[in-house]
């Protein structure tokens, strides 16, 4: 049972014995595709795994299959020490308890009770345990339970901080609490984990697991092309890259660079020290960024259907769609980039950076500016900002942005849909589709978003090369991609070159 032929996780199974065949399965050929997708527990030891881990094959009786770590842990399971569910990709699905899981994840629950989640996600808290107890079988305090002990044991083995920080850092209210809660659910001490790191004298360094194959060589070309001078830039170490910027995350300020550690289908994370309270949301923005939960093997045969992005899939497997640290960032940067080229655009953007940002010390000299946050630009005159070489419609569309994320319009509201979302960001005076769409694309993470209006997909989607699609010929043909077509436009994008001059 060395091999397993499973196209896609949308299999219904008729009993929970054939869902339990299923992924035995693809537990018996460590299938990576399953990352996240499901845990196993195992009776005879009390441990629950990955489905990579690389321990002997249980008999398949001794196997108990739960759709999250939360569940395998109310269960009664222990986290295996050596695949660490705590590293697995999450399982990403579109629909409202794993976006509710998500914010649970980054945090949500940590200094907010149940009634305000609920109230940020639509729902009553009744109906948010329901959701969270149909979907994964356990309430939302034991789902931030889960998560804030694995996040601990991740700290414990990755870093050098105290059992205080990892506990503060974990959500934990006090360090006894934390102590109690471990010893209780894992049946051992906080500090018998406790693993030799690697001394960083500059910042910490934590590991964040991908499903393979990743395109990281192609993400660092679409985001070196569109870094904001002073805020963010990509590293080129002989050929090695590496992603750096400045952070300013709930009142901390630092820095962060990621790098590629492509032999353990992993990548390392360093960060300022001065940002270890802020990590559990932190991590979930770059998680966002470097498009992390993605399952490639299942987007790319959906799409390699279509010969023409078959063909770029073969040349650049595992393409991620680059997300944003932050969404008020990439928003504006969205302005800045309308009707000119990334070039340009990104000139402008340094240009709002170091003019209107916050300097800041970090270790690169490459970057030393926060991003302008909404307030001081929605208070600027569009004289200002159009100094940067904007017209003044467009500084006034900046002052339009900045106020609406004032006023919560560019928080992504679970109890929205996709269209509604578009529509709502089309209210922004100077918003059209091909922003809206953009920014649902990168920022908002919708995996089927898709600017048709954009020159450079019309061109490469095109059958001649002399020619181009209208934006009606393209969202038609752009239908059959449908969930993935975000995934869709990157693959389009990257077959015209690496540093296109149209896509923005």
């Amino acid at each position: 049972m060395s091999t397993i032929n499973l196209s896609d996780f949308s299999t219904t199974f008729n009993d929970t014995v054939e869902r339990d065949l299923y992924f035995y399965r693809a537990l018996s050929a460590k299938d990576s595709r399953f990352d996240g997708v499901f845990f196993a527990g195992i009776s005879t030891t009390g441990i629950y795994c990955r489905p990579v881990c690389r321990v002997k094959i249980p008999r398949a009786s001794s196997c108990h299959f739960f759709d999250s770590a939360a569940a395998a842990e109310v269960a009664g399971f222990r986290p295996c020490l050596r695949c660490r569910p705590e590293l697995a990709p999450y399982a990403l699905q579109q629909n409202l308890a794993y976006a509710v899981w998500q914010r649970i994840a980054a945090g949500a629950l940590n200094d907010a009770g149940i009634e305000a989640l609920a109230l940020q996600v639509g729902l009553s808290s009744r109906q948010l345990r329901r959701v969270l107890l149909q979907q994964f079988g356990v309430t939302p305090v034991e789902l931030a339970q889960t998560q804030r002990l694995l996040f601990a044991k991740k700290l414990l083995q990755e870093t050098h901080l105290s059992m205080a920080e990892v506990a503060y850092a974990a959500g934990f209210g006090s360090v006894r609490r934390f102590n109690a809660l471990f010893a209780s659910r894992y049946k051992m001490a906080p500090g018998s984990i406790r693993r030799t790191a690697s001394e960083e004298s500059e910042g910490l360094v934590l590991r964040l697991a991908y499903r393979p194959p990743y395109a990281w060589d192609a993400l660092m070309a679409y985001l070196r092309g569109r870094a904001m001078p002073g805020l963010e830039a990509v590293l080129d170490h002989d050929g090695i890259y590496s992603y750096i910027r400045t952070v300013q995350l709930e009142g901390k300020t630092g820095w962060l660079q990621i790098t590629h550690v492509p032999d353990k289908q992993q990548l390392a994370l360093k960060v300022a020290p001065a940002l270890s309270t802020v990590l559990m949301p932190l991590i979930a923005k770059v998680r966002q960024l470097c498009d992390l939960e993605a399952n490639p093997v299942v987007i790319q045969s959906h799409l390699a259907n279509d010969p023409l992005l078959a063909a770029q899939i073969d040349r650049t497997p595992g393409l991620r769609v680059p997300g944003a640290f932050d969404v008020f960032e990439l928003a504006i940067r969205a302005v800045l980039g309308q009707q000119v080229s990334v070039a340009g655009a990104t000139t402008v953007s340094g240009r709002l950076v170091q003019r209107f940002g916050e300097v800041t010390s970090t270790p690169f000299a490459a970057i030393g500016f926060h991003f302008p946050s909404p307030a001081r630009l929605a208070q600027l005159s569009v004289e200002d900002i159009a100094q940067i070489g904007v017209p003044k419609s467009r500084a006034a569309t900046i002052q339009n942005v900045a106020r609406f994320a004032l006023d919560g319009g560019l928080q992504r509201q679970l109890g929205l849909n996709f269209d509604e979302v578009v529509t709502q960001l089309k209210t922004v005076v100077g918003i059209g589709e091909w922003t809206a769409q953009y920014i649902a694309l990168r920022a908002l993470r919708y995996p089927d978003a898709f600017p048709a209006g954009d020159l450079a997909l019309q061109k490469a989607a095109a059958v001649l090369p002399e020619v181009r699609l209208t934006e009606k010929q393209l969202h038609q043909r752009a239908n059959a991609w449908s969930p993935w077509r975000a995934y869709a436009a990157l693959l389009l994008w990257q077959s015209l070159s690496k540093e296109s001059k149209d896509g923005k």
